[in-house]
């Protein structure tokens, strides 16, 4: 049982050691999301909306309620609000540069190509990737899946609008062909229904098992497992080349390595791996 939770002279509920310690497992427990000793104040404040909104007079009640709740519906609303959807048009320019360099590669003899965005976030590597290769491929079906655990997130994603100013990484070019303006106090752009006809996007667990039908040329899984610990990154890679075409290529985030990571992809570039076309032995970490 946690120590009893306490409050700030407001009445403001605060979170206890205990009380940390059970949201930290059952984060990881539900996503593999590792929230080490030092992230007591982003957890706190994170979640406190959430506490004070729903009626719950400390976090060990809140704690309570989300394990209760039989609909999942709580547990989704605690892992968006810890989670970080933060994101960008044309992130990492490096990778699309070499997805353009290698897209006739990656096209030939296809009639048509599926790509996935592992942790789409609020949906601008999808659209980024769908205007890529509507750009330099623009006779081949190309569809993009964009997943992520996020139901907030992928709600954005799927309406696919976008203020002036996020959308300032986007080639002029692309804003014009591939993206239609909207009136309002704050000018946005939304993509056009001939690029939101390019992806799908669905909720994905990505420590759950993959339950794809067949396997990808291309997968982006960007700036996630950074938030994991190393047993839930050896266990996602592994996951990810199970479903990574011979021959395909996965991306991860430039501040990601898998250097302390069991897998048996070839370095290609920085955060670009690419899955063997023969079958060879796993790289294994010498610590």
């Amino acid at each position: 049982m946690p120590a009893a939770s306490s409050s700030s002279p407001q009445g403001t509920p605060s979170l206890g050691p205990g009380e940390f310690e059970q949201i930290r497992k059952l984060a990881h427990r539900a996503c593999g999301l590792d929230l080490r000793a030092g992230k007591e104040e982003l957890v706190s404040s994170r979640l406190l909306r959430l506490v004070s909104g729903s009626g719950y007079g400390s976090f060990h009640e809140y704690y309570r309620g989300v394990v209760e709740d039989k609909t999942g519906i709580a547990l989704a609303n605690m892992i968006d609000a810890l989670t970080t959807n933060h994101t960008s048009f044309l992130r990492e320019p490096e990778q699309f540069a070499f997805l353009r360099q290698h897209a006739e590669e990656l096209a030939r003899g296809r009639s048509a190509l599926d790509i996935w965005s592992a942790a789409c976030s609020t949906g601008e590597e999808v659209w980024s990737l769908a205007c890529l290769f509507a750009d330099i491929l623009p006779d081949l079906t190309t569809r993009v899946w964009g997943t992520d655990i996020s139901n907030k997130a992928l709600r954005i994603a799927e309406e696919a609008v976008y203020t002036a100013d996020r959308c300032a990484d986007l080639p002029p070019a692309w804003l014009t062909r591939y993206f239609e303006p909207e009136g309002g106090a704050v000018r946005r752009y939304r993509a056009s229904p001939a690029l939101r006809a390019r992806a799908v996007f669905r909720r994905m667990n990505l420590i759950e098992r993959l339950n794809w039908t067949q396997p990808f040329p291309i997968i982006f899984c960007r700036n996630v497992m950074i938030y994991f610990d190393r047993p839930t990154q050896e266990a996602l890679v592994l996951r990810l080349e199970q479903v990574l075409e011979p021959g395909g290529y996965l991306f991860i985030g430039q501040a990601e390595s898998l250097t302390r990571v069991s897998h048996s992809l070839e370095y290609v570039q920085p955060a670009v791996f690419r899955r063997p076309r023969a079958k060879g032995g796993r790289w294994r970490p010498s610590w």
